[in-house]
């Protein structure tokens, strides 16, 4: 489903489909190595696109885009502890879960609903024991972005 995109962004690991609303950034998507790319089609879609490749070429980059998030408020205060999570450090659902007062399972759950990753890093949340889920998933192109993107940050896994 290519429809909806203001802009799609061949990355190493994916091609970034952003879905913009006005001045909001309210969706990145990762779509598979070798989908058609689109062009931005306003200043704020370039804009999201700019600020992605500066992030893809320096992790440290800081970005400045105001973003629409619809959660519930467990949601929210998930994504909020997530969003705290310095670059280059990982912490795992239990963590995660005692800042907030919760149990790990749900912390999970809710970084599965995040559609606006690489702002909201859920990429930093690991599990205990290892790299964890990502997108839902516990293995294939899912768990190879949360590596990639571990390891342009700066974060080594065993």
């Amino acid at each position: 489903m290519l429809e909806g995109y203001t802009a799609r962004l061949a990355a190493p690991y994916a091609v970034l489909g952003i879905r913009t609303q006005g001045r909001y950034l309210i969706g990145i998507e990762y779509l598979p190595v070798g989908a058609a790319t689109l062009k931005p089609v306003d200043g704020f879609a370039r804009e999201v696109c700019r600020q992605l490749g500066a992030y893809l070429k320096n992790p440290d980059f800081a970005f400045d885009l105001p973003y629409l998030q619809q959660g519930t408020d467990y949601q929210n205060k998930v994504w909020g502890a997530i969003r705290a999570i310095p670059r280059g450090e990982t912490l795992s659902y239990t963590e995660v879960g005692a800042r907030i007062g919760s149990a790990p399972r749900p912390v999970g759950t809710a970084c599965g609903a995040n559609r606006i990753p690489l702002l909201i890093p859920c990429h930093r949340v690991v599990a205990s024991g290892g790299i964890g889920g990502f997108m839902h998933s516990r293995g294939g192109p899912a768990i190879d972005i949360k590596r990639w993107l571990l390891r342009h940050e700066g974060v080594r896994l065993a």
